[in-house]
């Protein structure tokens, strides 16, 4: 390939990169194209607690009883617990982070959109609750099945005004849509569709296929399967003999039974948390080849757990973290020592996952607030507006100074400079909901700012390197490789100076700090790139031998250049 089909092919990826930058930029471009604009409209960039409202939580976690072994594990199972508890209080896109501010270890909440800190901060210094449940006996288990007999009977009872009501006429649609349980055809209004016999359970075939009923009509009795009591209503049919099909619909009024709850089938033993003294991944068996979970109890655990093995050997022993079962081992013989061992077949990442499990239910971290701080949403927009208004004002300011100090120049970087905003906006959006997430805050707008600012400091060194090199007697593509090439020492130890600077900004900051530092990174890497490609890519594409006759467009004296040439 030619170096012109090079340049070309460069100069038209850089026409796509921008304007598909464009469109995820701003998508009201293709408003008039609803498809595309309703795919890009729903990328949002996610803004922080500053900008959007809400509450920032600083904790100081006390370690003075955690070996230094175990305190990243200590602070991890920390973080687990409240990320747990603050995505069951269904916060979107919490923000929750540990950090170091001399030698004290800290977390930081972040919850966007909440607006009462009280509840948050109970909700946040809870105590997980780790418990150890049996299975119930068969005395206590048929305890439980007639509750759900009592259930289930309340539930026909209703089942059979239903039908009254639909055989008295009203709206078969309207009932389906208030009382059935069956997620598949409640939002048809119970519609079933053409089906064929063998389609459904015996007794709801039988109905369909053998009960005679006319089109339109309610059949006159409630239909009990296995699923629950079904109200049935014949809608058309088609075909005969095999070939035949049934349009059918229905409300369904589901049956409970017990064994649609795992969890009912065990009771409450005394053996929590506070009896576990720890739990570690390890392995076993020959060559020390399975991953296992090691637990070690107290003395009152040892106890506990010794007569609870003992009367469940064979059985399963379940392990409930605040609520949830996270495992449900079966118990081998009895254990009589303090320690046990989980087995099955576990992963190794398994074995630690659910080793930090267990013990964010046991050894939680003791959490004190030591900083708290509430921003209004009203407060948040308005800081935003004027970000960006200010942000426009400087990009409109710096294009303004470009075109005018470097003319043709300042023109082509001035295009860098709108595409480089178009590919950091679309950064932003297209982060969200990724592990990569970046959430934009106010300092991070500063960063954002600031990295415009660096981006055109590229550009001009890059420029008055190129009118040295003219002035020195080179022609303009000459000058302008060589420009390039002497003037990217500077820009490259300039940006790596202040990369090393956000990176430690990144890792020992907090909060605003750290979202200033990401903004900061991400701009950076993008400023480069922009002036080392973008750039450099528009000038050769743009820029030709005809400009030789007017260095003044590229702000370049003929003087200048014909002082050179006596003077060489």
């Amino acid at each position: 390939m030619t170096l012109k089909r090079k340049l070309l092919l460069k100069f038209l990826l850089i026409i796509v990169l921008a304007f598909g930058a464009g469109l995820v930029s701003y998508p009201n471009a293709v408003k008039k194209i609803p498809p595309v604009y309703n795919a890009l409209n729903k990328l949002k960039i996610n803004l922080g607690l500053d900008l959007q409202g809400g509450i920032h939580l600083e904790y100081k976690a006390d370690l003075s009883n955690t070996e230094s072994s175990k305190v990243n594990d200590a602070m991890q199972a920390a973080q687990d617990v409240i990320e747990r508890r603050v995505n069951a209080f269904g916060v979107a896109e919490p923000m929750i982070y540990t950090t170091r501010s001399g030698s004290e270890h800290r977390l930081i909440v972040e919850l966007a959109g909440v607006k009462d800190i009280e509840k948050a901060k109970e909700m946040i210094k809870e105590t997980p609750f780790l418990e150890f449940k049996e299975e119930k006996t068969e005395e206590e288990i048929k305890e439980t099945e007639k509750i759900f007999d009592s259930i289930n009977e309340q539930t026909k009872r209703q089942a059979e005004e239903i039908l009254q009501r639909a055989l008295n006429g009203e709206n078969f649609e309207e009932l389906v849509k208030k009382y059935s349980e069956d997620p598949g055809s409640k939002d048809a209004g119970g519609d079933l569709g053409f089906t064929k016999k063998g389609t459904f359970v015996p007794e709801f075939d039988k109905v369909l296929f053998e009960g005679n009923l006319k089109n339109g009509k309610v059949y006159p009795a409630l239909v009990e399967t296995q699923f629950g009591w079904h109200i049935i209503k014949f809608i058309d049919s088609r075909g005969e003999g095999e070939n035949k099909e049934v349009h059918s619909a229905h409300i369904l009024l589901a049956k409970r039974t017990a064994d649609m709850y795992p969890d009912l089938k065990y009771k409450s033993t005394g053996l929590t948390g506070k009896n576990l003294k720890s739990a570690s991944a390890d392995f076993q068996g020959q060559g020390l080849t399975e991953p296992v979970v090691s637990l070690q109890f107290d003395g009152e655990g040892t106890k506990l757990f010794a007569d609870l093995t003992k009367k469940n050997v064979g059985k399963t022993i379940a392990i409930y973290l605040d609520g949830q079962t996270i495992s449900a081992p079966r118990v081998n013989e009895e254990i009589t020592s303090g320690s046990a061992v989980i087995s099955g077949d576990f992963t190794t990442e398994e074995t630690k996952n659910l080793a930090r499990r267990l013990n964010e239910g046991a050894l939680p971290v003791p959490l004190e607030l030591i900083s708290q701080q509430s921003v209004e949403a009203s407060l948040g927009e308005i800081s935003l507006q004027k970000s960006l208004k200010a942000g426009i004002i400087g990009l409109v300011l710096v294009i303004i100074f470009m075109v005018l100090y470097y003319r043709f120049l300042g023109v082509i970087a001035s295009l860098a400079l709108l595409i480089y905003s178009a590919i950091m906006i679309s950064i932003f959006k297209l982060s969200s909901g990724t592990p990569w997430q970046i959430t934009l805050t106010l300092p991070g707008i500063a960063g954002f700012v600031l990295s415009i600012g660096m981006a055109v400091d590229a550009n001009i060194l890059i420029f008055e390197r190129t009118k040295e090199e003219i002035r020195r007697g080179r022609n303009i593509l000459s000058a302008i490789d060589e420009g390039f090439k002497r003037a990217w020492t500077s820009i490259r130890d300039g940006n790596v100076s202040s990369l090393i600077t956000a990176f430690i900004l990144m890792m020992m900051g907090t909060g605003f700090v750290k979202g200033f530092a990401v903004t900061l990174i991400v701009g950076v890497l993008v400023s480069m790139f922009t002036a080392v490609v973008i750039s450099r890519t528009l000038i050769k594409f743009l820029v030709r031998e005809w400009i030789s006759n007017k260095l003044y467009l590229i702000g370049v004296k003929r003087k200048d250049v014909a002082d050179s040439e006596i003077r060489k």
